[in-house]
Protein backbone atom coordinates (compact mmCIF):
# COMPACT_ATOMS: atom_id res chain seq x y z
CA UNK A 1 0.00 0.00 0.00
CA UNK A 2 1.18 3.68 -0.83
CA UNK A 3 -1.55 5.27 1.15
CA UNK A 4 -3.67 6.49 -2.44
CA UNK A 5 -7.24 5.68 -2.18
CA UNK A 6 -7.75 3.04 -4.38
CA UNK A 7 -10.55 3.06 -6.92
CA UNK A 8 -13.14 -0.09 -7.09
CA UNK A 9 -15.71 -1.38 -9.46
CA UNK A 10 -18.19 0.24 -7.10
CA UNK A 11 -16.66 3.15 -7.24
CA UNK A 12 -16.68 3.05 -11.12
CA UNK A 13 -19.68 2.08 -11.41
CA UNK A 14 -21.42 4.58 -8.32
CA UNK A 15 -19.53 7.15 -10.21
CA UNK A 16 -20.68 6.57 -13.92
CA UNK A 17 -23.93 6.13 -12.48
CA UNK A 18 -24.18 9.38 -10.28
CA UNK A 19 -21.40 11.39 -13.49
CA UNK A 20 -24.58 10.13 -16.26
CA UNK A 21 -27.57 11.22 -13.55
CA UNK A 22 -26.13 14.87 -13.39
CA UNK A 23 -25.44 14.43 -16.91
CA UNK A 24 -28.70 13.95 -18.08
CA UNK A 25 -30.12 16.02 -15.49
CA UNK A 26 -28.10 19.26 -16.48
CA UNK A 27 -29.43 18.47 -20.18
CA UNK A 28 -32.68 17.94 -19.21
CA UNK A 29 -32.61 21.13 -17.14
CA UNK A 30 -30.93 23.02 -19.93
CA UNK A 31 -33.71 21.54 -22.49
CA UNK A 32 -36.44 23.10 -20.18
CA UNK A 33 -34.51 26.35 -20.03
CA UNK A 34 -34.33 26.50 -23.35
CA UNK A 35 -38.07 25.64 -24.39
CA UNK A 36 -39.30 28.45 -21.83
CA UNK A 37 -36.26 30.71 -23.99
CA UNK A 38 -37.89 29.45 -27.25
CA UNK A 39 -41.33 29.73 -25.86
CA UNK A 40 -40.97 33.95 -24.70
CA UNK A 41 -39.07 34.68 -27.99
CA UNK A 42 -41.83 33.37 -29.95
CA UNK A 43 -44.23 34.90 -28.34
CA UNK A 44 -42.63 38.11 -28.85
CA UNK A 45 -42.11 37.61 -32.36
CA UNK A 46 -45.60 36.25 -33.28
CA UNK A 47 -46.48 39.86 -31.49
CA UNK A 48 -44.20 42.05 -33.21
CA UNK A 49 -45.20 40.58 -37.07
CA UNK A 50 -48.66 40.74 -35.58
CA UNK A 51 -48.51 44.61 -35.15
CA UNK A 52 -46.87 45.17 -37.94
CA UNK A 53 -49.10 42.90 -40.45
CA UNK A 54 -51.99 44.96 -38.31
CA UNK A 55 -50.26 48.32 -39.31
CA UNK A 56 -49.61 47.48 -42.80
CA UNK A 57 -52.93 45.93 -43.52
CA UNK A 58 -54.90 48.81 -41.78
CA UNK A 59 -53.39 52.08 -43.52
CA UNK A 60 -53.30 49.55 -47.21
CA UNK A 61 -57.25 49.04 -46.86
CA UNK A 62 -57.70 52.90 -46.09
CA UNK A 63 -55.64 54.17 -48.71
CA UNK A 64 -57.56 51.69 -50.93
CA UNK A 65 -61.37 53.49 -49.66
CA UNK A 66 -59.77 57.17 -50.10
CA UNK A 67 -58.99 56.16 -53.90
CA UNK A 68 -61.91 54.82 -54.65
CA UNK A 69 -63.83 58.01 -52.93
CA UNK A 70 -61.56 60.32 -55.26
CA UNK A 71 -61.77 58.31 -58.25
CA UNK A 72 -65.90 59.24 -57.67
CA UNK A 73 -65.21 62.64 -57.45
CA UNK A 74 -62.93 62.82 -60.52
CA UNK A 75 -65.41 60.79 -62.33
CA UNK A 76 -68.14 62.98 -61.64
CA UNK A 77 -66.51 66.20 -62.27
CA UNK A 78 -66.17 64.27 -66.10
CA UNK A 79 -69.32 63.41 -66.46
CA UNK A 80 -70.63 67.13 -65.25
CA UNK A 81 -68.56 68.50 -67.77
CA UNK A 82 -70.07 66.22 -70.59
CA UNK A 83 -73.39 67.72 -69.67
CA UNK A 84 -72.67 71.07 -70.00
CA UNK A 85 -71.21 70.23 -73.64
CA UNK A 86 -75.10 68.51 -74.02
CA UNK A 87 -77.92 70.70 -75.74
CA UNK A 88 -80.63 69.10 -73.33
CA UNK A 89 -84.08 69.61 -74.18
CA UNK A 90 -86.16 67.43 -71.64
CA UNK A 91 -86.52 66.04 -68.51
CA UNK A 92 -86.27 62.59 -70.70
CA UNK A 93 -83.06 63.90 -73.07
CA UNK A 94 -81.43 64.77 -69.04
CA UNK A 95 -82.15 61.05 -67.57
CA UNK A 96 -80.56 59.42 -70.67
CA UNK A 97 -77.37 61.38 -70.45
CA UNK A 98 -77.28 60.49 -66.48
CA UNK A 99 -77.65 56.70 -67.60
CA UNK A 100 -75.27 56.98 -70.01
CA UNK A 101 -72.46 58.79 -67.28
CA UNK A 102 -73.63 55.53 -64.88
CA UNK A 103 -72.81 53.10 -67.26
CA UNK A 104 -69.47 55.00 -68.95
CA UNK A 105 -67.62 56.17 -65.70
CA UNK A 106 -68.77 53.51 -63.24
CA UNK A 107 -70.98 56.02 -61.12
CA UNK A 108 -73.56 54.11 -58.97
CA UNK A 109 -76.60 55.81 -57.99
CA UNK A 110 -75.21 59.15 -60.05
CA UNK A 111 -78.24 61.97 -59.54
CA UNK A 112 -77.81 66.14 -60.17
CA UNK A 113 -79.74 68.77 -58.04
CA UNK A 114 -81.21 72.17 -59.18
CA UNK A 115 -81.37 75.18 -57.27
CA UNK A 116 -85.05 74.25 -55.82
CA UNK A 117 -82.86 70.96 -54.70
CA UNK A 118 -85.25 69.11 -56.58
CA UNK A 119 -82.94 65.40 -57.49
CA UNK A 120 -82.75 64.25 -60.88
CA UNK A 121 -81.78 60.63 -61.63
CA UNK A 122 -81.78 58.36 -64.11
CA UNK A 123 -85.21 56.99 -63.75
CA UNK A 124 -86.90 59.37 -60.93
CA UNK A 125 -87.39 63.16 -60.08
CA UNK A 126 -87.95 63.91 -56.44
CA UNK A 127 -87.07 66.67 -53.86
CA UNK A 128 -83.76 65.99 -51.85
CA UNK A 129 -83.75 68.74 -49.17
CA UNK A 130 -85.18 66.34 -46.12
CA UNK A 131 -83.45 63.25 -47.90
CA UNK A 132 -80.36 64.60 -48.35
CA UNK A 133 -78.33 67.01 -45.01
CA UNK A 134 -75.74 68.06 -47.55
CA UNK A 135 -78.75 69.95 -49.24
CA UNK A 136 -79.61 71.41 -46.22
CA UNK A 137 -77.58 74.41 -46.16
CA UNK A 138 -77.86 77.28 -48.56
CA UNK A 139 -74.28 76.81 -50.00
CA UNK A 140 -72.19 73.72 -50.04
CA UNK A 141 -68.52 72.73 -49.84
CA UNK A 142 -66.81 71.67 -52.71
CA UNK A 143 -67.10 68.21 -51.77
CA UNK A 144 -69.14 66.51 -49.11
CA UNK A 145 -68.88 62.76 -47.57
CA UNK A 146 -71.28 61.45 -45.61
CA UNK A 147 -72.76 58.15 -44.23
CA UNK A 148 -76.20 57.51 -44.80
CA UNK A 149 -78.86 55.28 -44.51
CA UNK A 150 -81.65 53.83 -47.19
CA UNK A 151 -84.88 51.89 -46.98
CA UNK A 152 -84.38 51.25 -43.14
CA UNK A 153 -81.43 49.61 -42.45
CA UNK A 154 -79.29 50.00 -46.03
CA UNK A 155 -75.91 51.97 -45.39
CA UNK A 156 -74.70 53.59 -47.90
CA UNK A 157 -71.26 56.37 -48.48
CA UNK A 158 -72.78 59.78 -50.08
CA UNK A 159 -70.41 61.78 -52.10
CA UNK A 160 -71.56 65.18 -53.20
CA UNK A 161 -69.94 67.81 -55.50
CA UNK A 162 -70.87 71.45 -55.65
CA UNK A 163 -70.91 72.45 -59.18
CA UNK A 164 -71.23 75.72 -61.40
CA UNK A 165 -72.49 77.01 -64.64
CA UNK A 166 -75.43 73.98 -65.75
CA UNK A 167 -78.03 75.34 -66.67
CA UNK A 168 -80.67 73.04 -68.43
CA UNK A 169 -83.54 74.40 -69.83
CA UNK A 170 -83.03 77.83 -68.02
CA UNK A 171 -83.09 76.21 -64.44
CA UNK A 172 -79.36 76.35 -62.57
CA UNK A 173 -78.28 72.97 -61.39
CA UNK A 174 -75.73 73.42 -57.92
CA UNK A 175 -74.95 69.89 -56.90
CA UNK A 176 -74.50 66.40 -58.04
CA UNK A 177 -73.73 62.95 -55.88
CA UNK A 178 -72.76 59.47 -56.08
CA UNK A 179 -73.64 57.03 -53.63
CA UNK A 180 -71.93 53.41 -52.84
CA UNK A 181 -73.31 50.47 -50.81
CA UNK A 182 -71.24 49.89 -47.91
CA UNK A 183 -70.90 46.04 -48.52
CA UNK A 184 -69.63 46.68 -52.27
CA UNK A 185 -66.61 48.39 -50.06
CA UNK A 186 -66.44 45.96 -47.91
CA UNK A 187 -66.34 43.14 -50.29
CA UNK A 188 -63.23 44.88 -51.64
CA UNK A 189 -61.57 44.70 -48.27
CA UNK A 190 -62.45 41.58 -47.43
CA UNK A 191 -59.32 38.87 -46.46
CA UNK A 192 -58.91 36.01 -48.17
CA UNK A 193 -57.83 34.25 -44.80
CA UNK A 194 -61.04 34.26 -42.68
CA UNK A 195 -60.22 33.21 -39.33
CA UNK A 196 -57.36 34.34 -38.87
CA UNK A 197 -57.47 37.52 -39.59
CA UNK A 198 -60.60 40.26 -39.56
CA UNK A 199 -62.05 43.86 -40.25
CA UNK A 200 -64.15 46.03 -40.01
CA UNK A 201 -65.77 49.09 -40.87
CA UNK A 202 -67.24 51.67 -38.24
CA UNK A 203 -68.56 55.23 -37.88
CA UNK A 204 -67.48 57.81 -35.46
CA UNK A 205 -69.60 56.48 -32.22
CA UNK A 206 -68.60 53.07 -33.36
CA UNK A 207 -71.10 51.37 -35.35
CA UNK A 208 -70.64 48.32 -37.51
CA UNK A 209 -70.92 49.85 -40.90
CA UNK A 210 -69.58 47.01 -43.07
CA UNK A 211 -71.70 44.13 -41.11
CA UNK A 212 -67.90 42.16 -40.82
CA UNK A 213 -67.00 40.13 -37.40
CA UNK A 214 -64.09 41.38 -36.24
CA UNK A 215 -62.85 38.42 -33.92
CA UNK A 216 -65.27 36.10 -32.11
CA UNK A 217 -65.36 38.67 -28.98
CA UNK A 218 -66.10 41.82 -30.76
CA UNK A 219 -67.50 39.99 -33.55
CA UNK A 220 -70.18 42.69 -35.41
CA UNK A 221 -71.04 44.57 -32.50
CA UNK A 222 -70.40 48.25 -31.97
CA UNK A 223 -67.08 48.45 -31.33
CA UNK A 224 -66.62 50.93 -28.45
CA UNK A 225 -69.52 48.90 -26.75
CA UNK A 226 -67.56 45.68 -27.30
CA UNK A 227 -64.36 46.86 -25.99
CA UNK A 228 -65.90 49.23 -23.24
CA UNK A 229 -65.53 45.55 -20.63
CA UNK A 230 -62.40 44.45 -21.99
CA UNK A 231 -60.19 47.21 -20.99
CA UNK A 232 -60.06 49.50 -17.92
CA UNK A 233 -62.24 52.57 -18.15
CA UNK A 234 -59.46 55.45 -18.61
CA UNK A 235 -58.28 53.07 -21.82
CA UNK A 236 -61.92 52.81 -23.28
CA UNK A 237 -62.42 56.78 -23.09
CA UNK A 238 -59.05 57.29 -24.58
CA UNK A 239 -59.94 54.99 -27.66
CA UNK A 240 -64.05 57.05 -27.45
CA UNK A 241 -61.91 60.05 -27.99
CA UNK A 242 -59.90 58.52 -31.07
CA UNK A 243 -62.98 57.68 -32.42
CA UNK A 244 -64.39 60.78 -32.37
CA UNK A 245 -61.51 62.59 -33.65
CA UNK A 246 -60.71 60.61 -36.17
CA UNK A 247 -57.05 59.36 -35.16
CA UNK A 248 -54.88 56.02 -35.03
CA UNK A 249 -55.38 53.29 -32.71
CA UNK A 250 -54.48 50.10 -31.27
CA UNK A 251 -56.01 47.80 -28.27
CA UNK A 252 -54.25 45.07 -26.71
CA UNK A 253 -57.33 42.44 -24.82
CA UNK A 254 -57.33 39.06 -23.43
CA UNK A 255 -59.89 36.44 -25.50
CA UNK A 256 -60.32 34.23 -22.80
CA UNK A 257 -56.21 33.63 -21.43
CA UNK A 258 -55.34 34.61 -25.10
CA UNK A 259 -53.85 38.04 -25.44
CA UNK A 260 -54.87 39.76 -29.05
CA UNK A 261 -54.66 43.08 -30.55
CA UNK A 262 -56.28 44.81 -32.74
CA UNK A 263 -55.45 48.25 -35.21
CA UNK A 264 -57.57 50.92 -36.45
CA UNK A 265 -56.66 54.13 -38.43
CA UNK A 266 -59.34 56.75 -39.84
CA UNK A 267 -60.35 57.31 -43.94
CA UNK A 268 -60.14 60.91 -44.36
CA UNK A 269 -62.95 63.02 -44.85
CA UNK A 270 -65.80 59.96 -43.98
CA UNK A 271 -65.40 59.86 -39.88
CA UNK A 272 -65.10 56.33 -40.24
CA UNK A 273 -62.30 53.93 -39.10
CA UNK A 274 -61.33 50.43 -40.54
CA UNK A 275 -59.98 48.16 -38.05
CA UNK A 276 -57.97 44.95 -38.50
CA UNK A 277 -57.44 42.14 -35.85
CA UNK A 278 -55.36 38.92 -36.39
CA UNK A 279 -55.47 36.43 -34.25
CA UNK A 280 -52.69 35.56 -32.47
CA UNK A 281 -53.68 32.34 -30.68
CA UNK A 282 -54.01 30.66 -34.22
CA UNK A 283 -50.38 31.68 -34.79
CA UNK A 284 -48.77 30.70 -31.28
CA UNK A 285 -50.81 27.18 -30.90
CA UNK A 286 -49.24 25.80 -34.49
CA UNK A 287 -45.83 27.40 -33.73
CA UNK A 288 -46.25 25.80 -29.84
CA UNK A 289 -47.42 22.28 -31.87
CA UNK A 290 -43.95 22.06 -33.49
CA UNK A 291 -42.14 23.11 -30.44
CA UNK A 292 -43.80 20.75 -27.73
CA UNK A 293 -43.44 17.72 -30.79
CA UNK A 294 -39.81 18.62 -30.41
CA UNK A 295 -39.54 18.69 -27.25
CA UNK A 296 -40.73 15.62 -26.65
CA UNK A 297 -38.72 14.47 -29.03
CA UNK A 298 -35.81 15.35 -27.51
CA UNK A 299 -36.36 14.20 -24.19
CA UNK A 300 -37.00 10.79 -24.89
CA UNK A 301 -33.57 10.97 -27.14
CA UNK A 302 -31.10 11.74 -24.62
CA UNK A 303 -32.62 8.41 -22.92
CA UNK A 304 -30.15 6.78 -26.08
CA UNK A 305 -27.33 9.25 -26.02
CA UNK A 306 -26.85 13.18 -27.67
CA UNK A 307 -25.73 11.76 -31.05
CA UNK A 308 -29.31 10.37 -31.78
CA UNK A 309 -30.79 13.39 -30.48
CA UNK A 310 -28.68 15.21 -32.77
CA UNK A 311 -29.59 13.63 -35.73
CA UNK A 312 -33.26 12.87 -34.96
CA UNK A 313 -33.20 17.00 -34.51
CA UNK A 314 -31.67 17.68 -37.64
CA UNK A 315 -34.17 15.15 -39.68
CA UNK A 316 -37.19 16.82 -38.08
CA UNK A 317 -36.00 20.04 -39.19
CA UNK A 318 -35.26 19.04 -42.70
CA UNK A 319 -38.39 17.64 -42.98
CA UNK A 320 -40.51 20.68 -41.42
CA UNK A 321 -37.98 23.25 -43.55
CA UNK A 322 -39.48 21.14 -46.83
CA UNK A 323 -43.07 21.07 -45.29
CA UNK A 324 -43.16 24.62 -44.39
CA UNK A 325 -41.47 24.99 -48.28
CA UNK A 326 -43.87 23.05 -49.80
CA UNK A 327 -47.05 24.99 -47.56
CA UNK A 328 -45.42 28.46 -48.63
CA UNK A 329 -45.75 27.32 -52.62
CA UNK A 330 -49.13 26.74 -52.22
CA UNK A 331 -50.19 29.59 -50.04
CA UNK A 332 -48.12 31.79 -52.94
CA UNK A 333 -49.75 29.71 -55.90
CA UNK A 334 -53.52 30.26 -54.46
CA UNK A 335 -53.08 34.18 -53.32
CA UNK A 336 -51.35 34.77 -57.18
CA UNK A 337 -54.42 32.99 -58.42
CA UNK A 338 -57.26 34.97 -56.45
CA UNK A 339 -54.82 38.82 -57.31
CA UNK A 340 -55.00 37.68 -60.87
CA UNK A 341 -58.64 36.89 -60.54
CA UNK A 342 -59.38 40.23 -59.01
CA UNK A 343 -57.09 42.19 -61.12
CA UNK A 344 -57.58 40.81 -64.62
CA UNK A 345 -60.62 42.53 -66.96
CA UNK A 346 -62.80 39.29 -67.98
CA UNK A 347 -63.35 40.88 -71.74
CA UNK A 348 -59.95 41.91 -73.07
CA UNK A 349 -58.08 39.95 -70.16
CA UNK A 350 -55.74 42.41 -69.65
CA UNK A 351 -55.19 44.17 -65.53
CA UNK A 352 -58.21 46.19 -64.80
CA UNK A 353 -59.88 49.30 -63.03
CA UNK A 354 -58.53 47.75 -59.38
CA UNK A 355 -55.40 46.63 -60.47
CA UNK A 356 -54.86 50.08 -61.79
CA UNK A 357 -55.80 51.55 -58.42
CA UNK A 358 -53.06 49.28 -56.53
CA UNK A 359 -50.21 49.90 -58.63
CA UNK A 360 -51.66 54.18 -58.67
CA UNK A 361 -51.43 53.59 -54.53
CA UNK A 362 -47.68 51.90 -54.99
CA UNK A 363 -46.77 54.63 -57.73
CA UNK A 364 -47.42 57.84 -55.25
CA UNK A 365 -46.17 56.19 -52.69
CA UNK A 366 -43.08 56.02 -54.45
CA UNK A 367 -43.28 59.21 -55.94
CA UNK A 368 -43.64 61.20 -52.11
CA UNK A 369 -40.30 59.45 -51.15
CA UNK A 370 -38.61 60.81 -54.30
CA UNK A 371 -37.76 57.25 -55.76
CA UNK A 372 -39.38 57.57 -59.19
CA UNK A 373 -37.61 60.28 -62.02
CA UNK A 374 -38.65 58.67 -64.98
CA UNK A 375 -42.23 58.06 -65.06
CA UNK A 376 -44.82 58.10 -68.55
CA UNK A 377 -48.67 57.71 -68.68
CA UNK A 378 -50.76 57.31 -72.15
CA UNK A 379 -54.55 57.61 -71.65
CA UNK A 380 -55.99 55.85 -74.59
CA UNK A 381 -60.02 56.22 -75.66
CA UNK A 382 -61.70 53.99 -78.33
CA UNK A 383 -63.46 56.35 -81.17
CA UNK A 384 -66.92 55.49 -82.22
CA UNK A 385 -67.68 52.96 -79.66
CA UNK A 386 -71.13 54.20 -78.70
CA UNK A 387 -71.97 53.73 -82.66
CA UNK A 388 -70.58 50.48 -82.65
CA UNK A 389 -73.24 49.47 -79.89
CA UNK A 390 -76.23 51.40 -81.26
CA UNK A 391 -75.51 50.17 -85.11
CA UNK A 392 -74.33 46.70 -84.54
CA UNK A 393 -74.98 45.59 -81.28
CA UNK A 394 -73.38 44.88 -78.02
CA UNK A 395 -71.37 41.70 -79.43
CA UNK A 396 -69.93 43.70 -82.64
CA UNK A 397 -69.11 46.77 -79.50
CA UNK A 398 -67.17 44.36 -77.07
CA UNK A 399 -64.96 42.58 -80.85
CA UNK A 400 -64.19 46.72 -81.48
CA UNK A 401 -63.02 46.92 -77.74
CA UNK A 402 -60.89 43.75 -77.50
CA UNK A 403 -59.51 44.78 -81.21
CA UNK A 404 -58.35 48.39 -79.71
CA UNK A 405 -56.97 46.62 -76.77
CA UNK A 406 -55.03 43.88 -78.65
CA UNK A 407 -53.80 47.51 -81.04
CA UNK A 408 -52.91 48.79 -77.34
CA UNK A 409 -50.89 46.07 -76.07
CA UNK A 410 -48.87 45.43 -79.51
CA UNK A 411 -47.71 48.97 -79.60
CA UNK A 412 -47.00 49.46 -75.81
CA UNK A 413 -45.46 45.90 -75.26
CA UNK A 414 -42.93 47.51 -72.96
CA UNK A 415 -45.71 49.34 -70.43
CA UNK A 416 -48.40 48.20 -68.56
CA UNK A 417 -52.09 48.41 -69.55
CA UNK A 418 -55.19 48.72 -67.32
CA UNK A 419 -58.51 48.89 -69.05
CA UNK A 420 -60.24 51.44 -66.31
CA UNK A 421 -63.23 52.04 -68.30
CA UNK A 422 -65.86 50.55 -71.03
CA UNK A 423 -64.05 52.79 -73.76
CA UNK A 424 -61.26 53.92 -72.06
CA UNK A 425 -57.37 52.51 -71.25
CA UNK A 426 -54.47 53.78 -69.34
CA UNK A 427 -50.68 52.77 -69.96
CA UNK A 428 -47.82 53.05 -67.16
CA UNK A 429 -44.64 53.37 -68.80
CA UNK A 430 -41.04 52.88 -67.20
CA UNK A 431 -37.64 51.90 -67.88
CA UNK A 432 -37.67 51.06 -72.05
CA UNK A 433 -41.44 51.71 -71.96
CA UNK A 434 -40.25 55.11 -71.11
CA UNK A 435 -37.75 55.82 -73.21
CA UNK A 436 -39.43 55.00 -76.22
CA UNK A 437 -43.24 56.53 -75.47
CA UNK A 438 -42.82 59.48 -78.09
CA UNK A 439 -41.90 56.77 -80.69
CA UNK A 440 -44.78 54.51 -80.26
CA UNK A 441 -46.96 57.11 -79.76
CA UNK A 442 -46.17 58.71 -83.24
CA UNK A 443 -46.58 55.37 -84.40
CA UNK A 444 -49.73 54.78 -83.29
CA UNK A 445 -51.39 58.17 -84.18
CA UNK A 446 -50.22 57.47 -87.33
CA UNK A 447 -52.35 53.89 -87.74
CA UNK A 448 -54.93 55.59 -86.05
CA UNK A 449 -55.25 58.31 -88.78
CA UNK A 450 -54.81 55.04 -91.41
CA UNK A 451 -57.68 52.98 -90.03
CA UNK A 452 -60.41 55.86 -90.40
CA UNK A 453 -61.31 55.34 -93.85
CA UNK A 454 -62.09 51.49 -93.42
CA UNK A 455 -63.72 52.27 -90.33
CA UNK A 456 -61.10 50.33 -88.46
CA UNK A 457 -60.11 50.27 -84.98
CA UNK A 458 -59.15 54.23 -83.86
CA UNK A 459 -57.71 55.12 -80.60
CA UNK A 460 -57.00 58.72 -79.33
CA UNK A 461 -54.30 58.61 -77.22
CA UNK A 462 -52.58 61.38 -74.95
CA UNK A 463 -49.51 61.68 -72.92
CA UNK A 464 -47.68 63.36 -69.63
CA UNK A 465 -44.64 62.38 -67.96
CA UNK A 466 -43.85 62.80 -64.34
CA UNK A 467 -42.58 66.63 -63.97
CA UNK A 468 -41.00 68.66 -60.74
CA UNK A 469 -43.84 69.21 -58.52
CA UNK A 470 -46.07 66.82 -59.42
CA UNK A 471 -47.19 65.10 -56.01
CA UNK A 472 -49.04 62.20 -57.64
CA UNK A 473 -49.95 59.72 -60.49
CA UNK A 474 -53.64 61.81 -60.72
CA UNK A 475 -51.76 65.08 -61.51
CA UNK A 476 -50.36 63.29 -64.92
CA UNK A 477 -53.56 61.19 -65.42
CA UNK A 478 -55.52 64.75 -65.78
CA UNK A 479 -53.03 66.35 -68.02
CA UNK A 480 -52.43 62.98 -70.10
CA UNK A 481 -56.70 63.19 -70.63
CA UNK A 482 -56.51 66.59 -71.82
CA UNK A 483 -54.30 66.15 -74.74
CA UNK A 484 -56.27 62.72 -75.11
CA UNK A 485 -59.85 64.80 -75.88
CA UNK A 486 -57.36 67.38 -77.59
CA UNK A 487 -56.11 64.53 -79.83
CA UNK A 488 -60.21 63.00 -79.99
CA UNK A 489 -61.42 66.58 -81.50
CA UNK A 490 -58.46 66.28 -83.96
CA UNK A 491 -59.08 62.60 -85.09
CA UNK A 492 -63.29 63.64 -85.71
CA UNK A 493 -62.10 66.77 -87.94
CA UNK A 494 -60.24 63.77 -90.00
CA UNK A 495 -63.51 61.62 -90.29
CA UNK A 496 -63.40 59.75 -87.14
CA UNK A 497 -66.50 58.75 -85.50
CA UNK A 498 -67.23 60.36 -82.31
CA UNK A 499 -69.44 59.68 -78.77
CA UNK A 500 -72.42 61.71 -80.08
CA UNK A 501 -72.22 59.84 -83.69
Amino acid sequence: MNGKPRITNRTFVLTAVIGSLLIMASLMAFTFWSSRQTSNATNEAVSAVSSFYLEAMADRRAKLITNQINNNFDQMEKAVAYIKEENIQSIEELRAVIGKMKSLLSLNRFALVDEDNVVYTQYTTYTGGSRHEFLEKETMPDRVISTVSIYGSSRQLCLASSISDLRIQGKPFRACFVQIDISDIADLLAFDDQGRTYFGLYSANGANLSGTELGPVISDQNFLQAIKYLVPQNVWEEHCDHFARGEVGNITFFSGDQEETLYYVPIPGTGWEVAVLIREKVIQDQIRDISEKTLATGRNMILFSLISVLVLASILLLEYHQLSKERLEEEKEHSRAYQNMANTDPLTGIRNKHAYMETEASLNEQIARGEIDKLGVVVCDINGLKQVNDTQGHAAGDQLIKDACMMICEYFMHGAVFRIGGDEFVVLLQGKGYDTMDEVLAALNRKAEENIPGNEVVVATGSSVLEPGDQNLHVMFERADQTMYERKKELKRLGAKSRDQ
